[in-house]
């Protein structure tokens, strides 16, 4: 008898050079992240396109991570505004029509910074490169060089829209978060729900609305020291449980006897 599995959930890969040789590399915050939601994290590397129903047809999920890399701006027609940022075009391949898939199945997905970034943009959206030189909006990157306690330190509030997913799960209408990208949303792809907003207006949160699964977009980073924020853990408790009772309804469809029809 095989023993009963947590839900089992997908961390796409960062692509990074060190020294003479490619690797595929995930921070360890997110894949503690998901064991704090109840699972088990798997991380996957660049995938080719015929691989991801296979990986997807594994899952219970999708976490999608923040990175120092951006989206490149060809995926939402624009060209690279500022070339000494990092890119990860091996990434962008493969995670956006992952995206897309696991909505349309309605595959439980959590997306953290730069995934969230990844999801508007896959579903037809597009970002500010660089949010600090578009004005009225305020600098969201954090001081550079500064330690992590710092840099992920809660910096500003974001206020909950009423009736949405985020307002369902936090139960309250605003709270402090950390603030460490560069980029944000510009024009919202068709079908988001706008969740929270930041102080000076930025898209903070969406959801999107016509999937049928648990989806959940933010722009912070819930996952830093998620263990000792509440919000974060309610954040965490949610994904991990519409994991768990997707995980339980594909169980039950796979393994339920077969039994002939009633005449």
């Amino acid at each position: 008898m095989k023993p009963n599995r947590k839900p089992l959930v997908l961390v796409p890969a960062c692509n990074r050079q060190l020294g003479d040789h490619p690797f595929h590399i995930a921070g360890q915050k997110y894949v503690n992240a998901v064991r704090l939601a109840g699972c088990t994290p798997l991380i996957v590397p660049t995938a080719e396109l015929d691989e991801i129903p296979v990986l997807l047809a594994l899952a219970d999920g999708v976490l999608l991570t923040g990175s120092p890399s951006n989206v490149h701006p060809s995926h939402f027609g624009e060209d690279v505004y500022d070339p000494s940022l990092p890119l990860d075009t091996a990434r962008d391949a493969w995670t956006l029509p992952l995206i897309r898939q696991a909505l349309a199945m309605g595959l439980p997905l959590l997306a953290i910074c730069r995934g969230t970034q990844e999801t508007n943009v896959a579903l037809g959206g597009s970002l500010h490169q660089a949010v600090q030189d578009v004005g009225p909006f305020a600098d969201h990157r954090s001081v550079s060089g500064q330690p992590a306690d710092v840099q992920y330190a809660d910096v500003h509030p974001v206020q909950v829209l009423p009736g949405g997913r985020l307002a369902q799960i936090v139960g309250r209408s605003s709270f402090q978060v950390n603030s460490l990208h560069g980029q944000a949303v510009n024009r919202l792809a068709p079908g988001l729900r706008v969740e929270a907003v930041a102080p000076d207006g930025i898209v903070e949160a969406f959801s999107v609305d016509a999937a049928t699964g648990f989806n959940l977009c933010l722009q912070w980073h819930p996952e830093w020291l998620a263990a000792s924020n509440p919000v974060s853990m309610q954040l965490l408790t949610a994904f991990g449980d519409a994991a768990r009772a997707w995980h339980e309804q594909t169980h039950q469809q796979h393994h339920s006897p077969h039994r002939d029809p009633i005449p």
